[in-house]
This record gives C-alpha cells, sequence and structure tokens, in this order.
C-alpha cells in the first residue's frame, strides 16, 4: 500500500503543481480517525471532531483556491539551489534538536520534524521529476535527488517514532497540515507556483493554512486517546518506600 501510494503520488506531482497535489492527503485524516477509534476503542469526542473538521477544512479550502491559481513554470538552478540550502539548514535543526532533547520530546515534535522533511521530500520529488521530463539530468539533479533521499531517511525515522509515541490520527493530522504547507510555501515562495494569482489568493492561502494548523494543535490537546493516556494512575511507593503504596493521580 505504501509503494502503491508513491507511485499514485509521484504520478499526480508530474502532471499537477506541488500547491495541488500535496494538500489532497487530508483524506487521509478521516479514514485513520475512523480506523484508530474501532482499534483504540477510543471515540472521537466533540472537541477531537471538531479539531479535525478544522484541519481537513482548512487544506480543502486551500486547495480549492489553488486549483484556480495554481501555474508551473520552467525551474531555473538557482531556485534548485535555493531549496537545497534551505534542506540542509533543515536537516542540521532538526538533527540538533534530535540529539539534545529527544529523551523528553514531545510527540508533536516528530510529527513536525516528518511533517517538514516530507513536504521537502515532496518538493525535490517534483523537481527531479521535471527535470527528467525534460531530459535536464545534470549534477545538481542528482544532488536533489541525493537530498531527497536522505529527508525520506530521516522523516521516516521521525514518522515512525511519532507513530509509536502517540495516536496515529493524531500523527496523521500533523503531517496532514505539516507536510502541504512546507510544499506549499516552497511551491509559492521559490518556484512561484502561483505566480499569477492576485493578492485575495495569498489572504485565503494564509486563512485556510490557520485554520488547519489551529485543528493539530487543537487535536493534539483534545485527543481521547492522548487525555486517556494522561490520565493514567501512577503506582506510588509506600510511605517506607519499601513497595507500591496506592495509586494516585
Amino acid at each position: 500500500m505504501l509503494a502503491l501510494a508513491i507511485v499514485c503520488q509521484l504520478s499526480a506531482l508530474a502532471f499537477a503543481p506541488l500547491i495541488l497535489v500535496q494538500p489532497v492527503g487530508a483524506i487521509s485524516l478521516v479514514i485513520t480517525t475512523l480506523l484508530n477509534a474501532r482499534i483504540s476503542g477510543h471515540k472521537p469526542t466533540t472537541r477531537s471532531v471538531r479539531s479535525i473538521i478544522a484541519c481537513v477544512g482548512g487544506i480543502f479550502v486551500f486547495v480549492t483556491i489553488a486549483a484556480f491559481v495554481a501555474t508551473e513554470t520552467p525551474l531555473t538552478s538557482g531556485q534548485l539551489l535555493t531549496v537545497l540550502i534551505m534542506l540542509a539548514v533543515v536537516l542540521v535543526v532538526l538533527a540538533t534538536a534530535w540529539v539534545l532533547p529527544r529523551k523528553r520530546a514531545h510527540p508533536l515534535f516528530y510529527i513536525v520534524a516528518s511533517g517538514i522533511l516530507y513536504g521537502f521530500v515532496a518538493t525535490l520529488a517534483k523537481i527531479v521529476i521535471k527535470r527528467v521530463q525534460v531530459w535536464d539530468i545534470d549534477a545538481m539533479t542528482i544532488v536533489c535527488l541525493i537530498g531527497l533521499l536522505l529527508a525520506a531517511g530521516l522523516g521516516a525515522y521521525f514518522v515512525q517514532t511519532a507513530y509509536s509515541v502517540g495516536p496515529p490520527d493524531l500523527v496523521i493530522a500533523g503531517l496532514t497540515v505539516v507536510d502541504p504547507m512546507v510544499a506549499v510555501l516552497i511551491g509559492l515562495t521559490v518556484l512561484k507556483e502561483a505566480a499569477t494569482a492576485g493578492v485575495w489568493a495569498y489572504v485565503g492561502f494564509g486563512i485556510a493554512g490557520a485554520i488547519a494548523i489551529y485543528g493539530v494543535f487543537s487535536l493534539a490537546r483534545n485527543h481521547p486517546q492522548v487525555i486517556s493516556d494522561s490520565q493514567e494512575l501512577p503506582i506510588r511507593r509506600g510511605s517506607d518506600g519499601s513497595g507500591p503504596g496506592k495509586p494516585r493521580r
């Protein structure tokens, strides 16, 4: 299923702008939420459902706007170099942030880190595909491919760690927003995929993005499984320190 998903995404990137393709994955949040509720027994609460609606709704509005204003332009070496420099900075920052506080890292850290990296993976995949389509395979294209593999490897580690310390639909919620937001920001600012868009489009992008980001942070606070885990009763040792005493909140 993962391999098929990659093929589908790469095929979509070959035919459509980055700012239109990446956000469409929001549908996965709905599917994951239903599956996780069934498996874990933690039924979605009103607040968590409202958070999910904010995530999916914000992304849906974003994609709708992008469908009307997105355009593709030939890529330049300067644009490729800019993306690679940005990726190098991100890799250094995330690696440092992971090494220092990794034992105390919140699941949201791994979610955001993997989302950022996967945003670069999608961007670099788009760049490599476009270069291959016009048979412009040079040293810069190879460097982009190497950067793609590095980001994909580290991103895979972060996302699997996120799955091991947090509920799957929270992970999907973060990836659904962070991944496309990073890719879209690069698409808008570096790749110029909305060069002909008016001010109204950028205002809409900002509002829709803010709503989706709010949904992720709200879900992180209100997810029933997160709340349940935080309220588990720890075992307190007896007053003489020799053994367990009564549980307390």
